[in-house]
């Protein structure tokens, strides 16, 4: 039996073992996902103790290296435990952007001091990080950024604010764009920095969305104290590794479509909702929608895939993650609009119980933001034109 074959049926064995029956079951709605931090209240002890294991395997970021609370898992074995896990329809045990967008910069730019500080805490879900990117006047121009960084010697004192931070009044840490030099071009005189939240100076204010809901802040900085020791990478070369994190950011986002817990609760609602003729979904057209959507889905799973395999091999994922973004992005809009149409009337239900106060309508709105975060689909489509398809401008 190959090493492979092994790896897999103890993989699978450790899962049956210790993934709790609860965990295997699809999202009910937002407030089902863990995303750790200093003052994360867990829904259920099975949620803890997912998190937990998954977290002792060193499995919730399981290509990290082991010294920094990965599992040190190669390529394929990731994708083995991968598979097991959608064999089961296990929760993800940790939604965290420490381990989708700042981990990886940290891992390619970071000091081995800042490393050993901050990358375990991410893997066991203890700090909630939150990023500092985009300004009032400063969005998809974010090299416009203004946020000053004053030296004071051993420390910068920073002062501006940043809008759209998403889960910005329930971070523990951010990552953070800020301008140390005003006399270079502005591209160059951008440093990466990290600071504690609860730092002096730092507050926090909601930006209300059409949904009602506030996921958003602003963030703002009134003579905030951060060390330098917390540079990611070279002072005033920052947006090397705001580029390098962007592109990790939009596989994310990209991933938002192709949640096979979505294709399941498509499927489930639909027959739920309307019933089946013979065991076949009776409304042929909406049938069709829903398996042209877990077509497509399947396609960006696999060329996503395929793009991380080239990546591992030393290849640059680069403008493939805009292609990525832009597509899941659609993808998303599309399954909550067949999430609507399944439900029809009850759709429009916007608080009370019965429709969990509200929770498909305000998710499908909420879904017209994926077009603007991360980059809007409009700038995602002018990279894919000039980067890979090479048309001229």
């Amino acid at each position: 039996m190959s090493d492979l074959n092994v790896f897999r049926q103890e993989t699978r064995a450790w899962l049956e073992a210790n993934c709790p029956e609860a965990m295997r079951t699809p999202l009910r709605s937002e407030a089902d996902l863990c995303w750790g931090g200093l003052n994360c209240v867990f829904p259920s002890e099975d949620q803890k103790h997912w998190l937990d294991s998954m977290a002792q395997k060193g499995w919730t970021v399981p290509t990290w290296p082991t010294e920094y609370g990965g599992g040190g898992l190669n390529r394929e074995q990731d994708k083995i435990l991968k598979q097991e896990l959608d064999r089961i329809q296990a929760r993800s045990p940790l939604e965290s952007f420490g381990i989708s967008m700042l981990g990886p910069a940290l891992l390619k730019f970071g000091s081995e001091a800042l490393k050993q500080q901050h990358l375990p805490r991410i893997a066991r879900g203890e700090i909630r990080w939150v990023q500092g990117y985009s300004e009032p006047n400063a969005g998809s121009d974010l090299a416009s950024l203004q946020m000053r960084a004053d030296d004071q010697g051993d420390h910068y004192n920073v002062n501006g604010s940043k809008v759209w931070t998403s889960y910005g009044d329930q971070g523990d840490w951010m990552f953070c764009l800020v301008r140390t030099d005003f006399e270079v071009k502005k591209h160059e005189g951008i440093s990466f920095v990290l600071f504690d939240m609860t730092s002096k100076g730092v507050s926090t204010r909601p930006i209300k969305l059409i949904s009602g809901k506030s996921p958003f802040t602003e963030t703002i900085l009134e003579d905030v104290r951060i060390e330098k020791d917390q540079v990611v990478g070279e002072v005033n070369k920052g947006w090397t590794v705001a580029k390098y994190l962007l592109t990790h950011e939009r596989e994310m986002i990209a991933n938002s479509g192709i949640s096979r817990a979505g294709i399941v609760a498509l499927s489930t609602t639909a027959i739920e909702q309307l019933g089946t003729d013979d065991g076949v979904l009776g409304d042929c057209l909406l049938r069709g929608d829903i398996a042209r959507y877990e077509i497509d889905e399947a396609c960006l799973t696999l060329s996503i895939e395929r793009a991380r395999d080239e990546a591992k091999a030393g290849a640059s994922l680069g403008a493939a993650s805009s292609m990525f973004k832009y597509y899941g992005t659609e993808l998303n809009k599309r399954k909550y609009e067949l999430l609507m149409t399944i439900n029809g009337l009850d759709s429009l239900a916007w608080d009370g119980e019965d429709s969990d106060d509200g929770s498909l309508p305000k998710a499908w709105l909420r879904t017209k933001g994926n077009s603007i975060e991360g980059g809007t689909s409009e700038i995602q489509l002018n990279i894919v034109a000039k980067r890979i398809l090479g048309l001229p401008g």
